[in-house]
């Protein structure tokens, strides 16, 4: 049945990962978890154990940051993975959940129309009415399964939610349990219980976190990739997973493509041109690594699909305008001006600068 599933899991895709990193680790595990926090540290940054297996980074960037938050979650704080649009705030929110607790499906998908009982919890409505409120009658949340069980429950998106939703977290994170008034009791929390939460600060539907809420939170903030190669590297694992997961052949290295379509976003991010010599203006949108990842992915769908499964610009080229230009007005005068100025000038870019004035 899993060979059917559309996306694994982190802790199916990468189980024999744990498995081993398990038999190694000799470190003090904290109650409830499968690995110790330097342990979960090495399963995210990745390398080579001492029997040989190879243990893939999931992500790649300043260590002492994974360090921080897996620290985190080991004190009676929560843990915020803070930061731009697509700086892989989820993904390693998925990955420590599946490292520490075994189960990342845990998860709260924070919009502006979660409610206080998709945190707190729920009623069975036909046994509410048939025989009043009883334990039976309570619909669980991931926030009790969680408390009870001593795991990791993820919240995504925390400042999608309103503020008054939020502040229902303060007293699960101060008091460790859940009251349910209902009934005259109480959820205590199992040790291991903690929470994580991302949130962005560019989302147009930000609600800002209570002074409250924020000082129960550690705040780690994860940054866009700081150098090139790094972004590189990124995206090219990312990109060789996808294809991997829907059995998509890559028949050629991409690596030429990758870097740059990464050259273009990190050009048009920083407003000035790679070699330094030309100003340019930044369109309305992120430009961030997840929407690389996600050009590639588009292109060689497209490569595979209808044409001759070799990458070209053409594949690229409607991911990357796609992606840049967000605003039909505005963000379009900025890339045909940085068409004009940078790619028609650039030495080899001649076939990527014509498939995207082809279809701007």
């Amino acid at each position: 049945m899993q060979q059917d599933t559309l996306r694994q899991s982190a802790e199916q895709q990468f189980a024999q990962e744990i498995e081993e990193l398990k038999k190694e680790d000799n470190n003090t595990r904290p109650p409830n978890w499968l690995l110790s926090p330097q342990a979960v540290v090495r399963y995210l940054m990745g390398g080579t154990l001492s029997n040989g297996f190879e243990v893939t980074a999931k992500y790649i960037g300043n260590r002492r940051l994974m360090e921080i938050a897996v620290a985190t979650l080991t004190t009676d704080r929560a843990l915020l993975l803070y930061g731009l649009p697509g700086t892989a705030k989820s993904w390693v929110s998925e990955h420590i959940s599946a490292a520490v607790s075994g189960d990342s499906a845990l998860l709260i998908q924070g919009t502006a129309g979660t409610s206080e009982e998709s945190i707190r919890y729920g009623w069975n409505y036909a046994q509410l009415l048939s025989v009043g409120p009883t334990p039976a009658a309570i619909v669980e949340t991931p926030v009790i399964r969680a408390m009870k069980e001593g795991k990791i429950v993820r919240i995504e998106e925390l400042t999608r939610i309103g503020a008054d939703v939020q502040d229902t977290l303060i007293t699960i994170l101060s008091e460790k349990m859940l009251p349910i008034p209902e009934l005259n009791t109480q959820v205590q929390a199992v040790r291991g219980f903690n929470v994580i939460a991302t949130a962005n600060n560019r989302d147009k539907g930000v609600n800002d976190l209570s002074s409250a809420l924020k000082r129960r939170f550690n705040t780690v903030i994860l940054p866009v990739p700081a150098t090139m190669e790094e972004e590189v590297e990124i995206v090219q694992q990312r990109v060789a997973s996808f294809s991997k997961g829907i059995d998509l052949p890559i028949e050629k290295p991409i690596l030429e493509e990758i870097n740059r379509v990464v050259t273009i976003f990190r050009e048009l991010r920083s407003g000035v041109s790679a070699d330094g010599k030309t100003k340019l203006k930044s369109p309305s949108g992120t430009l961030s690594t997840a929407e690389a990842i996600s050009v590639m992915n588009s292109g060689l769908s497209l490569a595979y699909h209808f044409g001759d499964a070799s990458l070209k610009a053409d594949d690229i080229a409607s991911g990357l305008i796609g992606a840049v230009i967000k605003d039909p007005v505005q963000d379009k005068i900025v890339f045909q001006e940085y068409m004009e100025t940078v790619l028609k000038n650039r030495d080899g870019w001649k076939d990527i600068y014509r498939a995207c004035r082809d279809i701007v």
